[in-house]
């Protein structure tokens, strides 16, 4: 199929593609700088394959440019919903340099959004993406639903190398989801299970009692275990034998006494040895009854209108490229999507990474070159 434009939409069969981008050279007609930031904390993206690449063209994405600053970016597409229907979000990222603090995710806003005002406070349906900023390394895959953000509960990993990788969330219309990296699952499940979207089905009964009867101890006291004889009759402290009397000890001091000193025979407070409890019936728990908050929602999947994608970030170490976003309704289009922009990444940027690390390297003056310039400069001197 002949791509024309990356905002057309594509009907394929059943399938639509209802926005794409690839981020080539006119990707600025598509794209608006918010101006959210009036304080000079905001940068603009630029167009880069960043320092290593298999294709100098292909690969150019959109990079972040300086550290610590705010950034803000979107693109509108005509307006949809997907209900009944899958919502596939896929795109790639790159984190160039070693990220100590920044996010490398995307969002899905409603129809609608004000572009020049975009960024952190404006509404989306769905953020996605990694999140690092020190030991938290993660996958948000946020959802909103009638206004309210909803996090994904079950933790998701995300990559942390300085390679592409590809992200991609499915949302399908059965109310279940599958979350993928480089095209393997990492993640599925329902929606219920792993967002609090909705109440949970069952909750503690409250007006459950435990009984009075319930024996939640698991060990007792051994009925049989006696105290031996004199147990008590062996004192806690004793007088030091190895004290003696000082020689200037006089009457007027009164009588001596040697210090006292832990006896080491004292076994301390005696205690019969436990054994367990033959009417031990484990911890109590309510009994759960079903939730009358609960109502099931067979739409959970549709989160409202999109009508567009937007970056919004904090980047304390910037150099972080975006690519190849694609919004979908088709795990087919995607996946042919990923075919044509992302496989020769996957096999290729390894050793291109390795080749710019040793053409780095050889550039760097070795030791040897160095003693030896010194030595020159110093004989140089000599001469003088």
């Amino acid at each position: 199929m002949k791509w024309i434009a990356p905002l057309l939409l594509v009907a394929f069969a059943s399938a639509t593609v209802f926005f794409q981008e690839e981020f080539n050279a006119d990707w600025e007609s598509r794209w608006v700088n918010s101006n959210w930031k009036s304080d000079g904390t905001q940068a603009k993206f630029r167009r880069s394959a960043g320092n290593w690449y298999v294709d100098a063209e292909k690969d150019q994405g959109l990079q972040t440019t300086e550290d610590y600053r705010f950034y803000g970016i979107s693109s509108k597409f005509p307006a949809f919903t997907n209900q009944g229907k899958p919502l596939v979000v896929q795109y790639t990222v790159k984190m160039e340099r070693n990220v100590d603090c920044g996010g490398g995710y995307i969002k899905i806003l409603p129809d609608g959004f004000d572009q020049s005002t975009f960024g952190g406070e404006t509404p989306y349906l769905v953020m996605f993406g990694p999140d690092i900023c020190g030991s938290e390394k993660k996958t948000h895959l946020i959802l909103s639903y009638k206004g309210k953000n909803f996090l994904n509960t079950k933790r998701f990993r995300c990559e942390t190398d300085n390679l592409t990788h590809q992200y991609t969330a499915i949302i399908f219309p059965d109310n279940t989801y599958q979350f993928l990296i480089d095209n393997q699952e990492v993640s599925k499940g329902t929606l219920e299970e792993h967002w609090d979207i909705l109440p949970k089905k069952e909750i503690k009964d409250p007006s459950a009692k435990k009984p009075d009867d319930w024996v939640d101890e698991p060990t007792l006291p051994d009925p049989e275990d006696k105290k031996p004889e004199g147990w008590d009759d062996i004192p806690e402290l004793i007088p030091d034998p190895n004290a003696s009397k000082p020689e200037d000890w006089e009457e007027k001091d009164g009588e001596w006494k040697a210090p006292m000193i832990p006896n080491p025979e004292y076994k301390g407070e005696w205690r019969p040895k436990m054994i367990p409890n033959p009417s031990y019936k484990g911890p109590w728990t309510a009994p759960t009854i079903p939730n009358p908050e609960y109502v099931a929602e067979p739409n959970l999947h549709a989160l409202g209108t999109y009508g567009g994608v937007g970056i919004e970030l904090w980047q304390v170490t910037s150099g972080i490229i975006f690519d190849n976003i694609i919004v979908t309704d088709s795990v087919e289009e995607a996946k042919a999507f990923s075919e044509k922009t992302f496989a020769h990444r996957l096999a290729g940027e390894p050793d291109a990474k390795k080749a710019y690390d040793e053409a780095e390297e050889a550039k760097r003056p070795k030791p040897q070159e160095t003693e030896d310039e010194h030595d020159h400069d110093h004989e140089g001197r000599e001469d003088l």
